[in-house]
């Protein structure tokens, strides 16, 4: 029997990151990617744009950059709304000096990679229209092609002064260090109810509900069996996937339970670990 799935709806929120430099995180969140403080007391703040949140920073005084070979965020990527949007970012990053790890067109999108002060990942990128997206038999199939720089930029002409990312900006997706690439399928394809998208190899995959590229990917870079980060290292602390139909976190969460992954409910979430001890709060609208 074909498991009970998420809604098309079904989409990203808030990633919590602990960091060991509150100030320096929010100068480089804010002043290099476009970032907007919401609110900030003693120790945290959250970032984002507009009315929407996007990033929890929460300072932990001396904690080492983030740790390699270990389970935890690969990177978390905010999406555009269009491509003169990434074009008018990549222009700020370049005038900033903004090292920029990489850049890579994926067929569904094209994306900047870059890394903040304490070492956590993040992918900048815009969407193609889904009647672009590459496949092969029907099946959907990203691939990993040097980014037009020029071009992209000059879809952003006219320039104009930056005033940090547009409004309508999201969590498009979070990619995730796991210690077994099948016990992290099983979690999030046959419970949690996302449909897997595309296979890369034996060591990474990508989930989605409605149909999307990803809301997720699962990968086995930092090693098969990799240990989840040490609590004194910069890392994630959570992420949020929203599920504004009430009946399909209900019945998520009973799925979840039954298999041995009971949810702890906090004040406007329900909060579960993955079998390699991410954990994500599952949210209604």
């Amino acid at each position: 029997m074909i498991p009970a799935r998420l809604g098309p709806a079904t989409h990203c929120g808030v990633v919590a990151l602990s960091v060991g430099h509150l100030e320096r995180s929010l100068r480089y969140y804010t002043d290099q990617i476009g970032l907007q403080v919401q609110q900030h007391s003693a120790g945290e703040a959250l970032l984002g744009v507009g009315t929407e949140a996007l990033l929890r920073l929460v300072e932990q005084p001396g904690a080492r950059s983030v740790q390699r070979n270990h389970t935890g965020l690969y990177h978390f990527a905010l999406l555009t709304p269009d491509r003169a949007a990434l074009g008018r970012l990549l222009a700020h990053l370049l005038e900033s000096q903004t090292p920029i790890d990489g850049a890579s067109d994926h067929g569904v999108s094209e994306a900047l990679y870059l890394t903040d002060p304490d070492g956590h990942g993040i992918e900048l990128y815009r969407d193609r229209p889904r009647a672009e997206w590459p496949a092969v038999a029907g099946n959907l199939t990203m691939t990993i092609d040097p980014l037009d720089v020029h071009d992209l930029l000059a879809a952003a002409l006219p320039q104009r002064a930056w005033t940090g990312l547009e409004p309508e900006t999201t969590v498009g997706h979070v990619h995730l260090h796991v210690a077994d690439l099948a016990a992290a399928e099983y979690f999030y394809v046959e419970l949690l109810g996302l449909d897997l998208m595309q296979r890369f190899g034996r060591q990474a995959i990508f989930v989605s509900a409605g149909g999307y590229h990803h809301h997720l990917g699962l990968n086995t870079w930092a090693g098969q069996g990799a240990p989840p980060a040490p609590a004194a290292a910069a890392r994630l602390l959570c992420w949020e996937l929203v599920v504004p139909v009430p009946a399909d976190l209900e019945a998520a969460l009973e799925r979840l339970a039954a298999a041995g992954y009971p949810a702890t409910e906090t004040a406007n979430c329900w909060q579960v670990s993955d079998p390699s001890a991410n954990v994500v709060q599952l949210r209604a609208a």
